[in-house]
C-alpha cells in the first residue's frame, strides 16, 4: 500500500503515520480555507452551503494522497468547484443527501461572525446577477474571471474542452454585463460609467467608491483584484488610461475603449447591479480584443 512507501515526514498527503501527519494537514488546509470559503459562497450564495462545501473539500483531502500535488491551493479550488457544481445542479433534492456520513474538518464548527463577514465581503447585487446563470456558466464566471483559474481545469472540471469552458465564461459574462438590457439601464450604466472614468481621471478615491460595489471584481492580464478599496487604489493610478478612454458599446453594454490608430488598444468591461460596479474587466490581448463587438459612442 502507499502508505507504507511514502515519507512520513513529508507534509503534501495523508498517508503519514500517527497523529502529527494528520494535524499537519489539517494546518495546511487551514490556510486555505478563507480562499475556499469565498469561491463556494460566491457559487452558492449561502454561508451555509458554502460552510458544507468546503467541509466536502476537507473530507475529500483527508482521503486523498495529495504528496504529488505541486500546487494545493488549485487541487483544492478545483475539488471545492466541482463540490458546488454539483451542489448547484442538484439543490432541489439536496435535502435527501447523506450528511451522517461526513466527518468534521479543523476548525467546523459554524461561526455566524466570520458569516457575517464574508457576506458583508461579497456584495449581494453580485450575487443577485450570478444567480441568473446555469450551473455551468456561474463555475466558469467564477472560477475563470473571478479567481483565475484556467480554461483547461474549468473545462476539466465541466467534462467540457476548454474551448467550451471559454464560450461558457463568455456567454456567462455577456449576461452579467446586461447585454440585453433596455435602453434605461444602458442610459443608468452608461451614467455610472461616466461617474467612474470622471473619478479616475481626477483620482477622486471617495467618487470611485460610490459607484463600486463593495466586492468588485478587477481582472487584467496581470492579476485580480478584489474589494472596492482595493480596486478604488489602483484605479486612481490610471489616471492617464482613463484620460484617453472614451465610452462605447462593448457586446452591447456599456463600457470603455482606449483607441491606437483608430484601433481599439485596451478594453475596459463592466457588470453592474444595483447601479454600482461588480465587475471590471481590463482587456489589451488582441486575440481577444478581436472577439469583441465594439462600437465607439
Amino acid at each position: 500500500m502507499s502508505d507504507q512507501h511514502g515519507d512520513s515526514h513529508q507534509h503534501g498527503g495523508r498517508h503519514q503515520h500517527g497523529e502529527r501527519g494528520d494535524e499537519l494537514l489539517a494546518e495546511r488546509f487551514e490556510a486555505y480555507r478563507g480562499h475556499l470559503r469565498s469561491v463556494a459562497y460566491r457559487m452558492l450564495g449561502s454561508a451555509a452551503e458554502a460552510e458544507d462545501a468546503v467541509q466536502e473539500t476537507w473530507f475529500r483531502l483527508s482521503r486523498s494522497d495529495t504528496r504529488e500535488v505541486a500546487n494545493l491551493g488549485g487541487w483544492l479550488t478545483t475539488v471545492v468547484g466541482r463540490v458546488c457544481l454539483d451542489l448547484l445542479r442538484s439543490r432541489r433534492s439536496r435535502g435527501e443527501e447523506p450528511l451522517d456520513a461526513w466527518r468534521p474538518g479543523p476548525s467546523a464548527e459554524p461561526d455566524p461572525a466570520q458569516d457575517a463577514v464574508l457576506a458583508d465581503s461579497v456584495g449581494a447585487a453580485l450575487l443577485v446577477v450570478l444567480d441568473t446563470l446555469s450551473p455551468a456558466e456561474r463555475l466558469a464566471f467564477v472560477l475563470h474571471d473571478l479567481f483565475g483559474v484556467p480554461f483547461e481545469e474549468v473545462g476539466g472540471i465541466l467534462g467540457r474542452t476548454p474551448v467550451a469552458a471559454r464560450q461558457l465564461a463568455s456567454r456567462a459574462r455577456r449576461r452579467v454585463r446586461g447585454a440585453d438590457a433596455p435602453e434605461a439601464d444602458r442610459a443608468r450604466q452608461r451614467a455610472v460609467v461616466d461617474a467612474f472614468l470622471a473619478a479616475a481621471r481626477g483620482g477622486d478615491f471617495e467618487g470611485l467608491l460610490a459607484v463600486l460595489d463593495p466586492d468588485v471584481v478587477a481582472r487584467s492580464e496581470a492579476g485580480v483584484t478584489s474589494g472596492a478599496v482595493a480596486v478604488a487604489s489602483g484605479a486612481t493610478t490610471f489616471a492617464r488610461l482613463a484620460g484617453v478612454a472614451r465610452p462605447a458599446l462593448v457586446d452591447g453594454a456599456t463600457g470603455l475603449v482606449v483607441l491606437a490608430d483608430g484601433r481599439p488598444e485596451r478594453v475596459l468591461t463592466f457588470a453592474f447591479a444595483a447601479d454600482r460596479i461588480t465587475v471590471i474587466e481590463v482587456v489589451g490581448d488582441p486575440a481577444r480584443l478581436a472577439e469583441l463587438d465594439i462600437e465607439t459612442a
